[in-house]
């Protein structure tokens, strides 16, 4: 049992929804803002763009990769051990990135530092959330990762205007004290989900026998190679444009603000239309989110409907994730099976911005990168064609319901 006894779907089952959310906030929101920090992290270091990529790169691998550790922890610990553990790594990695002299140790601190704090965050307490919930469920984890889509919205944009008056490397000190504590904060309002107390099965096994899963797997690792490169060149591609700093850095925001509506409305929609109908439509909703910004040009108008666009897509691919996982697979064991799931993205967030950067590097333009985006997400759409759409999970929450 929990530490207060409480049931799923009670009051106590929202303190974990809250902490869901302040913890992917502010550690996603501060792994996502890297763009804000590129050109001038770029500029004193002297490094073309793939390179410096490499930093969001290795954070987002490293972030999504250790979530099979971090969600087996939670699964056989609790929480609570987990995320002061993300505080820890936030604190420390974001101080250490503020006093660097090469790129390289920057890889290290900052890579390490925030992707830990990120694999502590989100994945173990989307899977906490996951499991307090039976009727609202859908809900309640959209709201808890609508956290992602806030935190994007408001720390690119707060990082850009810092940036321009304080420098880099003091913002990163700022992130680093205030970003430890939010995490701290959250520590007292999670807890294990009711249960006996037992710590809960590995599914690794499971899930790798599941040929559903595995397509699932690597049509996100397609959408993956696509999906990060615009938190990393779309701002910069904007300043190139003749567009101001921080009007580029809104771009990110606005993809983190249209995400939070599309995180909590695609979950409402779970019941009526099933999770995984809806999983492939946001991921098409990406390909189409790319064709807008291959064609956008200088036009600012353009470059706010692609981010709109692409963050509906990418709120949806976040919010319906852990469901159609839970719907297909159950919650027993949940943190382990979205920690394997979330490798897949996570092999693409490390390959893709590089590869990218190194293409724009080559050609001198963003065009050929942004058609490879495009190619992609068809193919993570193309992925799924032909596997059942019926979800398990939907129809017991339907009865669940009407009992």
């Amino acid at each position: 049992m929990t530490e207060s006894g409480a049931a799923v779907d009670s009051r106590r089952a929202w303190l974990t929804v809250v902490a869901a959310f302040f913890s992917s906030a502010v550690t996603l929101g501060t792994a996502y803002s890297f763009g804000a920090f590129f050109e001038s992290m770029s500029e004193e270091f002297d490094a073309a763009a793939g390179a410096t990529a490499v930093i969001f790169g290795i954070t987002t691998f490293t972030f999504f990769w250790l979530s099979l550790v971090t969600g087996r922890m939670t699964d056989r610990f609790g929480p609570r051990v987990v995320l002061v553990v993300g505080a820890i790594a936030m604190f420390v990695g974001l101080m250490l990135t503020s006093r660097v002299d090469s790129l390289g140790v920057g890889y290290v601190t900052y890579g390490a530092g925030v992707g830990i704090a990120a694999a502590c965050g989100y994945v173990p307490m989307v899977a906490t959330v996951g499991g307090w919930f039976v009727r609202h469920r859908a809900l309640a984890v959209g709201l808890a990762v609508a956290g992602i889509g806030v935190g994007t919205m408001v720390m690119s944009p707060l990082s850009a205007a810092m940036i321009n008056r304080y420098g880099w490397r003091d913002t990163y000190v700022v992130f680093a004290i205030g970003g430890s504590l939010v995490l701290l904060a959250c520590v007292p309002l999670v807890d294990r989900p009711p249960g006996d107390g037992s710590p809960q099965p590995s599914r690794f096994g499971d899930a790798l026998r599941s040929a559903v899963f595995r397509r699932v797997h690597l049509s996100a690792f397609a959408l993956g190679l696509a999906l990060f490169v615009p938190f990393v060149f779309v701002g910069q591609y904007a300043k190139e444009q003749g567009i101001d700093a921080v009007q580029a850095a809104v771009l990110v925001g606005v993809l983190g603000a249209s995400s939070v509506l599309s995180r909590v409305g695609f979950g409402s929609l779970v019941m009526r239309l099933g999770s995984f109908r809806l999983y492939r439509a946001c991921l098409a909703i990406h390909a189409v989110s790319f064709v807008i910004w291959l064609v956008a040009g200088s036009s600012y108008a353009l470059l706010v409907l692609f981010v709109l666009v692409l963050g509906v897509g990418y709120g949806g691919f976040v919010a319906l994730s852990p469901i159609l996982v839970s719907d297909r697979m159950g919650v027993a064991g949940l943190g382990s099976i979205l920690g394997l799931l979330y490798t897949a993205p996570g092999l693409g967030g490390l390959l893709g911005p590089p590869l990218a950067g190194l293409l724009i590097d080559r050609t001198d333009t963003y065009r050929w990168a942004i058609v490879g985006c495009v190619v992609l997400a068809s193919v993570s759409v193309a992925l799924l064609s032909g596997l059942p759409v019926d979800d398990v999970g939907r129809l017991e929450r339907a009865d669940d319901a009407k009992g």
